[in-house]
């Protein structure tokens, strides 16, 4: 077995992940498999035009909320796949070494489908405790004729178990691509751009034939490289940013167009998410760069400079996602009222709310200035000994 219980543990951020996105999908589309059930009974214009509305609802959550966490999910899982065999170059070069072939070795990674499974399996569960506050909810005025909850048990297959065999089968076929490398660059560790940003930088400088001037602009070269780097772990500080910013502007119009639970429910959904991606993000950023770290302050820069050059370059990222997603969550709700709900009576016109907004950014502000100021704090705490006898 090369892919041991403690390594699956890691893929936590993946099980919340579709967790998230099961949840709501099932909410959802079971709802909307059941209120199909009941268009025959319904009589008046009215009623018709809710049931149209609670339809087009549905079939927009699903493809929105389901489509973003699914394509999340798998940049999750193909940065796991990576990470991993980035870390354990040696090993998998021996076992290439012993005649182990590129599919035999991948076939181990049909594990990481196991962090899916759990999480779509938890999400199909806690949908179905929901369900019934969900429903009255969706029908407190009375408008549609009474319908009940029904288990639908291909949702199951095509939202837990399908789902599960489907990552399991990418990430066997992605871990074969990725391992298609020379035995001996993997027991020397040398895949390309697996190395820390200090030796990123040196190469990108004996490249162009020239040298940093100055400790500014070699600074600025390390942050530059950070970004370029790292393209995916960008991408987990915007999705971050993003979650936090639409969902938390979007729960408070949800009393308006659906429910306070629907808006307690994003809200949650918002800051799980937000704060899952950034952990995994920065963490994976102090953890592979500690040499970096440490030859840094070996060559006199202050824990500042270490932390302006490595986590610094990410903030301008995380402001842009915050402005996409405060963009994304009003074009959304307007969508929402001008099409689904507009020849549904008493709905409000939606406009945009820029004292929420206001309120998001300061929240926003306050949560990633904490979080920076924590990991600033473990980056000073790493010790240099340990890193140069390792």
């Amino acid at each position: 077995m090369i892919i041991s219980v403690k390594d699956t543990a890691k893929l936590i951020g993946i099980s919340i992940i579709s967790c998230c996105a099961v949840l709501v999908c099932t909410m959802f589309l079971n709802f909307y498999l059941d209120i199909v059930s009941i268009k025959e009974s319904i009589v008046s214009e009215e009623a018709m035009l809710f049931y149209e509305a609670q339809v087009m609802t549905s079939k927009v959550v699903c493809l929105v909320s389901g489509g973003c966490l699914l394509a999340t999910s798998v940049v999750m899982l193909f940065f796991y796949i990576k990470h991993y065999i980035d870390t354990h170059k040696k090993m998998l070069g021996v076992l290439k070494a012993l005649g182990y072939s590129n599919l035999k070795i991948a076939r181990s990674f049909w594990v990481f489908g196991s962090s899916i499974l759990l999480g779509t399996a938890v999400g199909f569960l806690s949908a179905f405790l929901l369900m019934p506050v969900f429903y009255k909810l969706q029908n407190e005025d009375g408008i549609l004729p009474e319908f009940v909850i029904h288990f639908h048990p291909e949702l199951f297959l095509y939202l837990v178990l399908l789902p599960a065999a489907a990552f399991a089968l990418l990430a066997i076929c992605y871990a074969c691509i990725k391992l298609r490398c020379p035995v001996q660059a993997l027991l020397k560790g040398s895949i390309p751009y697996s190395h820390g940003l200090l030796s990123h930088a040196s190469r990108k400088n004996r490249k162009h034939g020239k040298k940093a001037e100055s400790s500014h602009s070699f600074l600025e070269d390390l942050r530059r490289d950070a970004l370029r780097s790292k393209k995916t772990l960008v991408f987990f500080i915007l999705f971050s940013s993003f979650c936090f910013s639409a969902m938390t502007q979007m729960s408070t119009q949800m009393k308006d167009f659906s429910s306070a639970m629907m808006g307690a429910m994003m809200l949650g959904i918002g800051i799980l998410l937000a704060c899952t991606t950034l952990f995994l993000a920065i963490t994976t950023v102090i953890k592979g760069n500690t040499q970096t770290i440490a030859m840094m302050r070996i060559f006199g820069y202050s824990q500042k400079q270490c932390c302006h050059a490595l986590l610094g370059c990410y903030r301008p990222v995380s402001y842009l996602g915050f402005a996409i997603g405060t963009v994304y969550q009003y074009a959304l709700l307007k969508l929402m009222v001008s099409i689904v709900f507009k020849d549904i009576a008493g709905v409000p016109e939606y406009t945009f709310d820029v004292p929420m907004m206001l309120i998001s950014l300061a929240a926003f502000v306050v949560v990633y200035e904490l979080v920076m100021y924590y990991y600033a704090e473990k980056i000073k705490k790493i010790s240099v000994k340990e890193i140069m006898l390792e």
